[in-house]
């Protein structure tokens, strides 16, 4: 595996140089950058003229990330060359949020399961249930076949989101990279690092993402009397409260940020689904131990990648997160850096939700409020 990263903005254009110094040799570039840069299509007469036999695969964000730095209204590529992977990319549309399980299923049918190692999926953030996408996609995929991935962001105006596997970015489509071959090793980690605080309680009204009963009480009632004086400002400062949820079997909480509050219904509406019968408790922020989730993270992929070396690490992490974190939330870069070493190129974004296993499992999941590295490597 031979990689080139670049980033350009507009008061710099590219850096550290133009890309192209891997030329034809290059399968695949990721591109990473804000909507109103990737409405610019084209892209850059530099990049498709430099890598001329390219797939361009990548989607609008909440925040760049190229190596230990994130930027906002950037272009960051990753130009990747597989000396032993075949790589496939694949798009659906998805025109609601009823269409996200057959979006899901569409998707993974397209996929040729011959030698399949993994798929990475980028879906577009906004008007998309990225839970029932990820039900839909395992339905029609190999049981042994990890997906990561994530959805698009847009800054903090959820406006429009893109995503795109053909170079040209649309507002309604689900995006794969199909990766194919036995010598391409892959890593995977996802880390919240919340606390939680107050009794777990039993959902007991539920329906897709919107939670209605705690235990049979008022959800709403609930959360607005743990929250005291921040309630008063839901659902923003439900960024700093998200809710842990899990089923019988796991240990490991799913983390599920508060999208919207309905005084009238008396109910919350989170990023993604809570099932009826899960177990719930609520969080609350812990600054050190969400840097070290990163840390945990690049640990992780470290111990399911059966490699000496990472060689890309792709990071998405929630655009919640970087709003909490502000000016520090670098640290949680270089803290993945400090486990990875220096040789690892770093790449990724902050999204409106994170596709990965769930702690400790092969079983993927939407997260919320959660930093997640897919690891790659060829041996």
């Amino acid at each position: 595996m031979k990689i080139e990263q670049n980033i350009w903005t507009q008061k710099t254009g590219w850096q550290p140089s133009a890309p192209g110094a891997l030329g034809k040799s290059v399968q695949l570039v990721l591109v990473f950058g804000s909507t109103d840069l990737l409405k610019q299509t084209p892209l850059p007469k530099e990049l498709t003229s430099a890598y001329p036999d390219a797939r361009f695969v990548g989607c609008s964000t909440a925040g760049e990330i190229c190596g230990t730095t994130i930027y906002d209204d950037s272009l960051t590529t990753v130009a990747v060359y597989f000396e032993k992977t075949t790589i496939r990319t694949h798009e659906v549309e998805v025109n609601s949020v009823e269409d996200s399980f057959l979006a899901g299923e569409r998707l993974a049918a397209i996929v040729n399961p011959a030698n399949l190692s993994h798929l990475f999926v980028l879906s577009k953030g906004i008007n998309v249930n990225g839970s029932e996408l990820i039900k839909g996609l395992e339905k029609n995929l190999p049981d042994n076949v990890i997906i990561t991935g994530g959805l698009a962001g847009d800054g903090v105006k959820f406006q429009e989101t893109l995503t795109f596997s053909d170079g040209v970015p649309k507002n309604n489509v689900i995006s794969a990279i199909a990766f194919h071959g036995q010598k391409l090793k892959i890593g995977y980690g996802s880390v919240g690092g919340w606390d939680p605080f107050g009794p777990e309680r039993i959902i007991t009204r539920s329906k897709g993402n919107v939670l209605y009963e705690l235990d049979g009480k008022n959800a709403l009632e609930i959360y607005k009397q743990y929250l005291g004086e921040h309630a008063a400002g839901l659902p923003a400062t439900g960024l700093l409260f998200p809710l842990g949820i899990r089923d019988d079997e796991a240990t490991t909480s799913l983390v599920r940020t508060i999208f919207a509050t309905d005084d009238k219904k008396q109910s919350l509406t989170f990023a993604g689904d809570v099932p009826q019968g899960y177990h719930a408790r609520l969080m609350k922020v812990n600054y050190e131990r969400m840097i070290d989730a990163a840390a945990k993270a690049a640990k992780n992929c470290q111990d399911t990648i059966d490699c000496p070396k990472v060689e890309l690490a792709i990071i998405i992490s929630c655009c919640g997160r970087k709003w909490i974190l502000k000016q520090r939330i670098e640290e949680e870069i270089e803290a993945a850096r400090e486990i990875f070493g220096n040789d690892t190129i770093i790449t990724g974004f902050y999204s409106y939700g994170e596709i990965a296993p769930v702690a400790g499992s092969k079983k993927c999941a939407l997260h919320n409020q959660t930093i997640t590295i897919t690891a790659f490597s060829e041996v």
